[in-house]
């Protein structure tokens, strides 16, 4: 599993440098040293030309034309080259002079620019759940045949990872995928019908972007997770169990075939498992605070209640189904939850809206990119049409 100190990562690119994970990966990197050579951003224009002029990237894509065109012109002064659109974002994931690509990006978006870097044999510092969710066969299958690697940057896919090494696959019987509950945890679905933006991005543990959070709150965030770790590790639905643990100070655990349970526990900060990624089989000294033991009064595990977290029964179902099930799921959530954050659809109905695009557009069993990506659309345009 480790790598050879000649092959450790030299220079990376972020891509969804202005959110929040790419935000803490750019922190890291200036904290260890690590030279940043690409960054990617859909808009957000004065805080990107902030990142170019700091880190002095050799290329930088901005996924929206006319953004593009209007940080072009913002950075006319310096000598970084500037892409656009999807070609820009693959570009900057494939290109020559970096060996590391940081999928930050949310969205279906990742899939193609995380393809073309596992072409290039780039390790994958994978941050963007829907590219296992929505082809996660695809992807793994790409990555085994080229010797590329990924290594999960979510917290628990990383304590996963971490809890593994060393490991031979045979030693495995089950996967503890944890999460807090989020916010809403224990309170019956009526209870959230009148929920606004503000109470469902309040996390009580972790600090995350407004679209995790959302996915959080309502654990449609642990039913993706759900669907990434069966991926990633190459396991069953029956292979996973999801416990919830409200403090988020232990990340996951595994249990081994003889009964041992072995965890990863850690403050809940994304720095950590980010700074791993990128130094990975390294670890370096960090500037997070530590998980300090005296303050901890207890540590506590309950089963999900499906009933009042319909999403994540909803995506361990399309778990099983598998094929563009994950995807159509995935794709009508995440327009959704837009539409909620924009006041346009009530709590509730997030979860409808996934749901019913996953009963009324059905499923392709065994779908090539292009089918998948058609599906990632069709669910996209059946949320607009039927819940705005």
């Amino acid at each position: 599993m480790h790598k050879e100190e000649n092959n450790m990562v030299k220079s990376i690119s972020v891509l969804g440098c202005t959110g929040s994970i790419g935000r803490q990966t750019l922190a890291v990197a200036e904290h260890i040293g690590m030279p940043v050579a690409a960054l990617t951003a859909n808009r957000k224009i004065d805080m990107l030309e902030e990142q170019a002029r700091r880190l002095r990237p050799r290329f930088v894509a901005v996924y929206d034309e006319q953004a593009a065109k209007q940080f072009k012109t913002a950075v006319a002064d310096t000598d970084i080259k500037v892409g656009s659109g999807m070609e820009g974002l693959i570009e900057a994931a494939a290109m020559e002079g970096t060996d590391c690509v940081v999928t930050a990006v949310s969205g279906a978006v990742g899939l193609r620019p995380t393809l073309a870097a596992i072409s290039e044999k780039k390790r994958i510092a994978l941050a963007n759940k829907e590219t296992l969710v929505c082809a996660g066969d695809i992807v793994m299958g790409r990555a085994r045949e080229t010797g590329a690697e990924i290594v999960p940057v979510d917290s628990e896919h990383s304590a996963i990872f971490q809890c593994l090494m060393g490991r031979e696959k045979g030693e495995l019987h089950k996967i503890l995928l944890t999460g807090s509950g989020g916010p809403f945890r224990g309170k019956a679905r009526e209870e959230l019908e009148n929920v606004t933006p503000e109470q469902a991005v309040r996390h009580p543990n972790w600090s995350m972007g407004a679209k995790i959070s959302v996915d959080s709150a309502t654990m449609m965030n642990k039913g993706l997770e759900f669907v990434e770790a069966m991926h990633l590790f190459g396991v069953s639905p029956d292979d996973i169990q999801v416990v919830i643990h409200p403090q988020s100070v232990i990340h996951s655990m595994v249990e081994l075939v003889d009964g041992t349970v072995i965890a990863q526990l850690g403050v809940p900060d994304m720095g950590l498992p980010i700074q791993l990624a990128l130094t990975y089989p390294r670890r370096c000294p960090s500037m997070f605070r530590r998980l300090d033991f005296s303050s901890l009064q207890a540590l506590s595990f309950e089963a999900p209640d499906y009933e009042k977290t319909p999403c994540l029964k909803l995506a361990m179902d399309c778990a099983r189904l598998g094929g563009t099930a994950p995807c159509v799921m995935s794709a009508a959530n995440e327009v959704a939850v837009g539409l909620f954050l924009r006041g346009q659809l009530g709590y509730n109905r997030i979860y409808e809206a996934a749901a019913s695009a996953v009963e009324k557009l059905g499923y392709v069993k065994q779908p090539d990119l292009e089918t998948i990506l058609a599906a990632d659309e069709a669910a996209r345009t059946y949320v607009l049409e039927n819940f705005k």
